[in-house]
């Protein structure tokens, strides 16, 4: 059975040097990842495809579902090579950026993107290494930026730059990017994580890059640009989910407005159905210490009462001391997080706006799941099983933040790794499709049955889009007593 009091909010774990190791992978399972994130910033595809076989093998051996997220690097701007190491900067300092190449000799310093250059204006703001410098630009020239260092320190090798007030028309998509995309397509990734996302057009044409591919992975859209911000609405709609990127972001606009944004963002996934994932320095302190800060746990705890699907770990578990023990610390503040839930949200007031009942399917679909919580909750049943083709349904009835387990019933395998990602969500897969609502029942009861999550006399609450194989309706709700029917049949049910 799956307890009341059982985490809902779910993992993002990423995986690195300290973590990708099969014993190290098997204990982050156990304790509660749910995503494992790849990073294709670093290491080399052959090592991610090794990590990716090794995390579904061993979510096989221990009867999880574990989604595979890879996270594609971007257009990330960096500055070259510095040949004494470092070079310490003064406000008031001149550097020069060029195209050419330099090694920082007379503060002489390459930056090797010309399509980035092409769009810097006199006087842009420029931030180096996470916004710990800054340079003002003082004139252009072809291939040549001059600036004067505003607040200075020291500057090492290969560090990132940004120009947050300038409109930049960067392709969204690199060389590496695309290499990195079709390896990541055919080790079968369940999601992309785009990063440096604009625009809908971005994830337009990484949409078409994965369709020509044959791919079937659904995309993340990584908030970290101040232009995603002004389009915030139309890329939500435009993606699969959205990835609140906090550390470039926090360089991108000042990080006291970082905050308001963050619980904007999660506001307008929840509206839309759409999963939202919390990211940065969650508990960063436990890169190499046992314990976050009280400061932490209150960001990651607060990120769960605004809404959000998922929190992430990032260096925590990639390369920090303690990743089994950062998974551990990040479900336990998110139980007791959701323990409290209630208190913050009557379960749907701050999430759905509901619009007047039309013929609109969206509308339609809101009342269901609005009706499936109050249903649920004032009768206590013991689940709310959604059949599902596209995962449609189940973040229909999840963003509601029922306290009531959502159990997603598939027989499709996409479906049922990407419902991972879900708050509240406990995937099964089935071999039987849905052709008739009786047919259904018996599926999703026998399936749930079989996996000990309901027991004979459980009320539970059973919804579905009808007629069935058409993505983007909710419009069925039955309630149901498990084996009162005599539909117990045990068909063949996966959970691995």
């Amino acid at each position: 059975m799956i307890g009341q009091s059982a985490k809902r909010t779910k993992i993002v774990a990423t995986l690195g040097p300290s973590s990708r190791d099969e014993s190290t992978i098997r204990q982050m399972i156990r304790a509660g990842m749910d995503v494992a994130r790849i990073n294709f910033s670093h290491g080399k595809q052959e090592e991610h495809g090794a990590t990716i076989a090794a995390v579904r093998q061993i979510a096989k051996e221990e009867g999880a579902v574990v989604a595979i997220m890879c996270d594609i690097q971007g257009p990330k701007i960096r500055i070259g090579k510095i040949a004494s190491g470092i070079i310490n900067l003064a406000i008031g300092d001149k550097v020069t950026l060029t195209l050419d190449e330099a090694n920082g000799e007379n503060n002489i310093i390459t930056l090797p993107h010309p399509e980035f250059m092409r769009d810097i204006k006199v006087g842009t703001r420029l931030l180096l290494d996470d916004g710990k410098l800054e340079f003002e630009v003082k004139s252009t020239l072809p291939r040549t930026l001059i600036c004067e260092v505003t607040v200075g320190g020291p500057l090492s090798s290969n560090k990132g730059i940004s120009a947050p007030n300038a409109k930049l028309t960067l392709s969204a998509i690199t060389e590496k990017d695309r290499s990195d995309i079709e390896y990541a397509l055919s080790q079968k990734t369940d999601y992309i994580a785009m990063s440096f996302v604009r625009s809908p057009s971005d994830l337009q044409e990484m949409r078409w890059l994965i369709r020509h591919s044959g791919g079937a992975a659904s995309i993340i859209a990584k908030i970290e640009m101040h232009e995603a911000l002004e389009n915030i609405e139309a890329i939500i709609d435009a993606s699969d989910g959205i990835m609140v990127a906090r550390g470039d972001l926090g360089v991108e606009i000042s990080v006291e407005e970082v905050p308001f944004h963050q619980k904007k963002i999660i506001r307008l996934c929840n509206e839309a159905a759409k999963p939202v994932i919390t990211a940065t320095q969650m508990l960063n302190s436990m890169e190499h210490a046992p314990r976050p800060t009280r400061a932490e746990a209150s960001d990651v705890y607060n990120a769960i009462l605004d809404g959000t699907d998922a929190v992430m770990l990032s260096n925590e578990t990639a390369a920090g001391d303690y990743p089994v023990r950062a998974v551990e610390t990040m479900v336990n503040i998110a139980t007791i997080a959701e323990r409290n839930l209630s208190q913050f949200q009557d379960g749907t007031a701050a999430i759905i706006k509901l619009p007047k009942i039309t013929e609109n399917r969206e509308a339609i679909s809101d009342a269901v799941a609005l009706a499936t919580w109050r249903v649920a909750d004032a009768l206590n049943c013991k689940a709310i099983i959604t059949a599902t083709m596209s995962g449609y349904t189940t973040r229909q009835v999840a963003r509601v933040r029922p306290k009531t387990p959502i159990i997603c019933v598939t027989p499709s395998e996409t479906t049922y790794k990407r419902t991972a990602l879900l708050w509240g969500s406990y995937p099964l897969l089935v071999s039987e499709t849905f052709n008739s609502v009786d047919e259904m029942v018996r599926i999703v009861v026998n399936a749930s049955y079989k996996a000990k999550l309901v027991d004979i006399g459980d009320s539970i609450v059973i919804i579905a889009g009808v007629p069935f194989g058409i993505a983007g309706q909710t419009n069925f709700l039955k309630l149901h007593i498990v084996g009162e029917s005599g539909e117990l049949e045990m068909p063949s049910v996966s959970k691995t």
